[in-house]
């Protein structure tokens, strides 16, 4: 996309100042219903005009009989019908007027050749009103930063850094707790189903220039627009990292998609040999795909592929090692100058090799705070992982023999591990160089939980830790490959 990011077609779409929904009732258990309770519920703010034949007001809001009947002129028409009909409610909204819909309506393409012609009538309908859409057989759209959520579930996370475009709706809505538990978020996410009218293309183009994206993530079934998927992405990936995650590869994979969203997808290698070319970082997995998205949305870029891992137990930091070498870095031996510095803070049952195992720190303090400090300032280190624990049991044994107990102690405890994570995140937030965290505790430990708050990347083990990590290292290749310097 060239120009203003208010010239692209997604922008009424995801930052509409007044909606139409058409299929929204008082039933709390039509999809229109819940998509109307979801743009409620993340507090929009700007004007909804439900419209239903018979009912007065829909979930207290003023109803009207026909989109004729409006007070003005809506900059977004959403669309939960039955298929037959949404046709001609796409052509009474051109002749209100209307310019961008949603049509989460399905029964179309996917459904074979009946759903295919009344598809084709639809866009023949949209082109001749100039009206771009969503669609059909969407889920919809949300924008956290403007508290929009047209989609059937409510969006609880906090406005984020990560845009998204989706061939599967699911993958937008029923992230929205997986990415919250990790103290992330959509900044954009786009449900495109059939891509009958706007595709994953203008989603990427319009993420590009979206000022809350950092990252672009894409679920991926089946490019439609081979040659200007590629050229969008070569434009966007020297500005900002895009990551897809691809299913269809496989025979039943294949299968699938065809009934999902009437995609016809290709070979693995195929995609592959597309992603290079653009310079697109493949995920292979959806944990996968976030994982990589949190640390490129969080951390600098490394200026080269030395890692040094922090451990305190000899098992995560062999598992670590191994990975980081799997994934494409290397483990350099540390500076005199760094083992210098070390000297007061390692045990003798520790190592000052790397990885650099501590066995136990004198002072919790020391682990997440000096001690890193110390080893990411190495000449040798470009990025630093830590494998990261703290068992509240231990934290109040210590507080215990500190002499705090009785009503205290659960107070002292949270303030403690509040404070260790706030020390630690903000020097791992505020580093030239990536540091990032892993660990076998999830957000149920309030010490990881802080962490997640804070915005720290911690990821659930090491592997998935270094396999971002070495993702990281892809796009800095593809970004200087792809930088206009570089050609």
């Amino acid at each position: 996309m060239t120009g203003k990011i208010e010239e692209s077609p997604l922008y009424s779409i995801a930052n509409p100042e007044s909606i139409a929904i058409f299929g929204a009732s008082n039933k709390y258990t039509s999809m229109g219903t819940s998509i109307l309770s979801s743009i409620l519920h993340i507090g929009y703010r700007g004007k909804i005009y439900p419209v239903h034949p018979s009912e007065k007001t829909v979930l207290e809001y003023k109803a009207y009989q026909s989109v004729a009947d409006l007070p003005e002129v809506p900059d977004l028409a959403i669309m939960v019908l039955p298929t037959g009909v949404v046709p001609e409610v796409m052509e009474a909204c051109g002749q209100k007027g209307i310019k961008h819909a949603i049509v989460v309506s399905g029964g179309f393409k996917e459904v074979g050749k009946d759903g295919a012609g009344l598809e084709a009538k639809l866009k023949r309908t949209a082109a001749q009103y100039g009206i771009r859409f969503l669609g059909p057989n969407c889920i919809g759209a949300v924008n956290t930063h403007f508290r929009f959520n047209a989609t059937f579930l409510p969006c609880e996370h906090p406005p984020g850094f990560i845009g998204m475009a989706s061939q599967s709706g699911s993958f937008i809505t029923q992230m929205f707790a997986y990415l919250g538990r990790y103290g992330l978020g959509f900044s954009t996410g786009f449900s495109v189903g059939n891509e009958a009218d706007i595709d994953i293309v203008d989603c990427m183009e319009y993420l590009a220039a979206c000022p809350d994206t950092k990252v672009i993530s894409l679920y991926i079934e089946s490019i439609r627009r081979g040659s200007e998927f590629v050229e969008a992405a070569r434009r966007i990936v020297p500005q900002k990292p895009i990551v897809a995650y691809y299913a269809g590869g496989t025979e039943a994979g294949r299968k699938a998609g065809l009934s999902h969203t009437g995609a016809l997808a290709g070979e693995d290698p195929v995609y592959n040999g597309i992603f290079r070319q653009s310079g697109v970082i493949r995920a292979w997995s959806i944990e996968e795909l976030f994982d990589i998205c949190w640390c490129l949305g969080t951390c600098p870029l490394p200026k080269g592929n030395r890692v040094i891992v922090q451990t305190h137990s000899g098992g995560p930091g062999t598992v670590a090692a191994d990975a980081c070498e799997r994934f494409g870095m290397k483990l350099p031996g540390l500076s005199e100058e760094t083992k210098q510095r070390l000297a007061e803070y390692v045990p003798h049952t520790g190592s000052m090799s790397n990885p650099v195992d501590l066995t136990f720190s004198r002072r919790n303090l020391d682990y997440f705070v000096n001690i890193p400090e110390i080893l990411k300032q190495d000449e040798n280190a470009d990025m630093l992982l830590l494998y990261l624990m703290m068992p509240l049991r231990t934290v109040r044994m210590i507080l215990e023999t500190m002499g705090v107990s009785g009503d205290e102690l659960e107070a002292e405890t949270e303030k403690f591990v509040n404070e260790q994570s706030r020390y630690l995140s903000d020097m791992m937030l505020g580093s030239e160089k990536p540091v990032i965290g892993f660990s076998y505790y999830s957000g149920e430990n309030p010490f990881i939980k802080s962490l997640y708050d804070l915005g720290a990347p911690v990821l659930p083990g090491p592997n998935r830790a270094a396999r971002a990590m070495g993702a990281m290292l892809e796009y800095l290749e593809f970004r200087e490959k792809l930088s206009p310097a570089s050609g």
